[in-house]
C-alpha cells in the first residue's frame, strides 16, 4: 500500500494598501530568487493555536508589520502549484489571506529594513486596470492568443470560459472574475508560472504578461482582488484602507483603486449619501488651486443599522 503523502500547510498572505491612489500589494524577497513572494510560512500547530495567530506571527517576523483587518480567502491544494526542486519535499497546501492596512512613516521604514517592499498591485495583473481605459494588452496580446488556444480543442468549454471571463461577445466585463482570467492565462502558457510548473516548457507568448510571482502566489493575489472588489459593494472595508479623516475625493480615488475603473462623481456623491457611510468632521483640508474640501470620517453606527453596508458601484462595460 502507498504511504500518505507528507502535508505541509502554508499560509500566505496578500497584504494590501493605498498610495497615491495606487493599490499596494507587499511583497517579500528572499536570496538568490529574483521572483516576488507574498509574506508566507508555515503553520506551527504546536507553537499557535490557530492559523490566523500564526499567519500574523509569520508576518510581522518577515516584513515587521502587524495586521490589522485579516480574513481567510481560500485554501488551494492543486498538486504542481508550490513546485520544488526535482519535485522533492512535502505537499504543500496553501491556505491565502486577505489583509487591508494603511501606510505610515514609522512602517514604511520599518518594512524597509526587512527587505519586504510595496508593490503595484497591477504589476501583476495589469489586464485588471481599466482607469486608463480598455488595457491595450488585452487586444495586441492576451485575447489572440487566448483564442488560439481555445480552438485548438473541439470542446467548448475552453471557448466559454473565455468569454464569460474577458467578457467576449455579449458578455460584459465582469470586474470580480479576476481568478478566472488568471487561470485562463495560466492554463494557456501564457504566464511565467507555468512554466516554472513543468505545465509547459515555455511560454506561448514573448510579451510578459505581468510580472510574476513565487509558487502560486499570484494566484492567490488574483483571488485576494477577486474578493475585495466584491466585499467593498456590500461590507465597509474600503476604509479600512483610508486614514481616519479624509475628503470625498480621496475616498473615490481608492474605491476606483481597487475597483480598477473610474466612477462619475456626481454619482459616487450621491452613492456615499445615500449610503449614509461617511459623516463630516467639521475640518477642512487645504487644496492646491481650489476652494478648501470638506473633511469626513466612517460612521461606525452604520454596522448596528443593516446588515450589508456597502458602495455598490456600477463595473465596466466590455469596450
Amino acid at each position: 500500500m502507498t504511504a500518505p503523502a507528507e502535508i505541509e500547510i502554508g499560509l500566505n498572505a496578500a497584504i494590501v494598501a493605498i498610495n497615491a491612489r495606487t493599490p499596494r500589494l507587499l511583497a517579500v524577497g528572499e536570496d538568490g530568487n529574483a521572483l516576488d513572494a507574498l509574506p508566507f510560512g508555515p503553520f506551527d500547530p504546536n507553537r499557535h493555536r490557530t492559523m490566523e495567530m500564526s499567519l500574523r506571527h509569520t508576518v510581522e517576523a518577515q516584513t515587521a508589520l502587524e495586521l490589522g483587518y485579516i480574513e481567510q480567502l481560500y485554501t488551494f491544494g492543486d498538486r504542481g502549484r508550490h513546485k520544488m526542486p526535482g519535485d522533492q519535499g512535502p505537499h504543500v497546501v496553501s491556505v491565502g489571506y486577505l489583509a487591508l492596512t494603511r501606510l505610515d512613516t514609522d512602517g514604511d521604514a520599518r518594512l524597509e529594513l526587512s527587505g519586504a517592499r510595496w508593490r503595484d498591485w497591477y504589476g501583476y495583473l495589469p489586464w485588471e486596470d481599466w482607469r486608463q481605459g480598455r488595457p491595450a494588452l488585452l487586444d495586441r496580446v492576451i485575447l489572440p492568443a487566448l483564442t488560439s488556444w481555445a480552438e485548438e480543442t473541439s470542446a467548448s468549454s475552453r471557448r466559454s470560459r473565455l468569454r464569460l471571463a474577458f467578457g467576449l461577445d455579449d458578455f460584459p466585463f465582469d470586474e470580480e472574475h479576476v481568478l478566472e482570467r488568471y487561470e485562463l492565462l495560466y492554463e494557456a502558457g501564457l504566464v511565467e508560472e507555468a512554466v516554472q510548473d513543468g505545465r509547459v516548457e515555455r511560454c506561448r507568448t514573448t510579451v510578459t504578461l505581468g510580472r510574476p510571482m513565487r509558487h502560486d502566489h499570484r494566484r492567490i493575489a488574483a483571488t485576494a482582488l477577486a474578493r475585495l472588489r466584491s466585499k467593498i459593494k456590500y461590507r465597509p472595508v474600503i476604509f479600512e484602507l483610508m486614514p481616519p479623516e479624509f475628503t470625498l475625493t480621496e475616498l473615490q480615488g481608492t474605491v476606483e483603486a481597487i475597483a480598477g475603473h473610474h466612477v462619475h462623481k456626481q454619482n459616487f456623491r450621491r452613492l456615499v449619501d445615500g449610503a449614509e457611510l461617511v459623516e463630516p468632521t467639521g475640518s477642512t483640508q487645504a487644496a492646491t488651486g481650489g476652494r478648501p474640501a470638506a473633511l469626513f470620517r466612517f460612521r461606525r453606527q452604520v454596522l448596528e443599522e443593516r446588515p450589508a453596508p456597502g458602495l455598490k458601484v456600477g463595473g465596466r462595460t466590455s469596450g
